[in-house]
């Protein structure tokens, strides 16, 4: 919560600590999609920028890794365009080499191509032969699926005009945006009509539990109907750029450089003072602003501002505003298990495509696991630690057992990233943060950590990789505390905020999406995954190109008062 009393007095410690003071157009803080979209725009339109970011390298979750001869992505796996991505890059005039990314997905010993859109027929018979009695349930669920997928494409069925030059592109407003925007606004009310959490709605086409679950649990507890069931539609955009993911994120840093951004990484920004538009670092530099976008956490904005200076009014919404997004919490995170074996891609290649979602038990998880975490989380502080322990590592073997697994191949990607002979699976399993938050404070993480990774290898032994375990060499695991530590990301949370908060702290309809840079604090904006739910790099990057333009206007606004008042 924002700290009425003292302010004043931190300020004046502050600026005790402070070295000289610089003053920028726009200050953007967090280095990640967002903030580097928001920062290449308006250094594009010639605006000084500064963009600060705690880590030592910017890209948020958007990041690779080199080890031992392997290229490993530490966040997304792939990217979707989703109309934003390339339109963003030609805007910029960037230019990043993307390779296809297709996906595969598999129950148990059955897997499937998903390379067309002809590949959901085979999905339904995937269905089919594992659920035979629910025959029926499945073809009513492939129908909504074939529902959502031509929404999708009207959604975005054209590059996005946020990109677009639309006062000189006459043949893309005439030919493209006027006949798309009817067919936008009918769909978009479709879409919120979706809004339902996904295994809620599925349980009005079946009853069959296990059915249910092996669909719902590629998502996020309580997923929107629609964001989950477009996902078929997603996994046909796909790409992946060459050399890893961060080579995105590296192109736009490279832009931003070029274009004169002031880009100061290992910067934590601990203090935003919106009355003296000035923002302080840990160190005690301090910068001052025009204009101050946040793309970072959006709790770490709201615990450091001050509101010393400010009308009464304005204070009050701050505080709102505060109280909300403190109450809220991020959404679902990963276990991520990093496997360099010396096997050759070709072995891996007969099996999958190089993104492969896999189940390894037709059953599923079951809403009872779900449920026996929640009360172990509940109950952990009055359970004794050797019992919670106990039966808390129970519960993550049998749902790493159950579970559904993301594996990226990226050598089957670009053949580059992974040393001759030898293959790195990248395997992903959504986990909770407070289960990996209760494991650090009652001192088990560790044993946490070694079950899931044991439980996850026997798994893919047991079923769709047999003999793998002896070619492993040296694997290594991250979980949410991991990405909470290296990108800010309260909870770990990897799209923003949970789906199960009682009131989502932000915008959450398309319709909407241009007030999802406003913020209550006077020109300050703010842009990123905690900006707009159900997020994502897409998303990230629209927010960032409508707060810069937003800026942009403001900026301008004020040139023009102030040579109207020299006048």
């Amino acid at each position: 919560m924002i700290q009425m009393e003292g302010c004043a007095l931190r300020n004046e410690n502050l600026r005790k600590k402070q070295g000289s003071e610089t003053r920028y157009d726009a200050v953007v803080v967090g280095g990640g999609m967002a903030g580097l979209t928001a920062s290449a725009f308006l250094a594009q339109s010639e605006h000084s920028v500064l963009l600060c970011d705690q880590a030592s390298q910017l890209g948020g979750l958007v990041q690779s890794f080199e080890r031992d001869g392997f290229v490993w992505d530490a966040g997304i796996r792939a990217i979707e365009d989703s109309g934003i991505i390339f339109p963003m890059l030609g805007a910029l005039g960037i230019n990043v080499e993307f390779l296809k990314s297709p996906v595969s997905l598999g129950i148990e010993d059955h897997v499937i191509p998903v390379e067309s859109r002809e590949n959901l027929e085979d999905y339904q018979a995937l269905l089919e032969q594992f659920y035979p009695e629910c025959r029926e349930d499945v073809r009513r669920i492939v129908h909504v699926i074939r529902r959502v997928m031509k929404q999708m494409d009207v959604l975005y069925g054209i590059e996005n005009p946020l990109f677009k030059d639309l006062a000189h592109d006459r043949t893309y407003v005439l030919r493209e945006l006027l006949p798309w925007l009817g067919k936008f606004l009918v769909t978009i009310g479709r879409i919120n009509r979706m809004n339902q959490p996904v295994d809620e709605y599925l349980e009005t086409l079946t009853g069959s539990r296990s059915l249910i679950d092996i669909i719902s649990q590629h998502f996020f507890r309580k997923t929107p109907t629609f964001f989950a069931l477009s996902y078929f539609s997603l996994y046909l955009d796909y790409v992946y750029p060459a050399g890893g993911t961060a080579a995105l994120p590296h192109a736009m840093e490279s832009y931003c450089i070029e274009r004169g951004v002031d880009i100061r990484t290992e910067t934590k920004i601990v203090q935003v003072d919106p009355a003296m538009h000035s923002v302080t670092a840990a160190d005690g530099a301090r910068f001052t602003y025009r204009k101050l976008i946040w793309c970072a956490d959006l709790k770490q904005l709201y615990n450091s501002v001050c509101v010393d200076g400010l009308s009464q009014h304005v204070q009050q919404k701050i505080q709102e505003r505060s109280a909300l997004v403190n109450a809220s919490s991020g959404g679902d995170s990963v276990f991520t298990l990093y496997l360099p074996v010396t096997m050759k891609p070709q072995w891996f290649a007969e099996r999958s495509n190089g993104h492969f979602f896999y189940t390894p038990s037709r059953r599923g998880v079951g809403a009872d696991l779900y449920a026996i975490l929640d009360e172990l989380l509940r109950s952990g502080s009055e359970t004794e630690g050797s019992s919670l322990r106990t039966k808390a590592l129970a519960w993550a073997r049998q749902y790493a057992k159950s579970t559904t697994y993301e594996i990226s191949i990226p050598v089957l990607k670009d053949p580059s990233l992974a040393p001759a002979g030898s293959t790195g699976l990248i395997v992903s399993v959504l986990l909770d943060y407070g289960l990996c938050a209760a494991a650090r404070n009652h001192g088990w993480y560790e044993d946490l950590k070694g079950i899931l990774q044991e439980a996850l290898i026997e798994t893919l032994e047991e079923t769709v990789y047999p003999g793998i375990c002896a070619e492993i060499r040296d694997p290594f695991s991250s979980t949410p505390l991991t990405i909470e530590a290296a990108a800010g990301s309260s909870e770990g949370a990897i799209t923003g905020w949970a789906f199960t908060n009682p009131v989502m702290p932000a915008v959450h309809r398309m319709q909407h999406s241009a007030r999802a840079v406003l913020t209550p604090i006077p020109d300050v904006l703010q842009a990123g995954q905690w900006s707009f739910s159900p997020s994502g790099l897409p998303i990230a990057i629209l927010t960032g190109k409508l707060a810069a333009d937003r800026v942009a206007r403001g900026l301008r606004w004020m040139r023009k008062g102030r040579r109207g008042t020299r006048s």
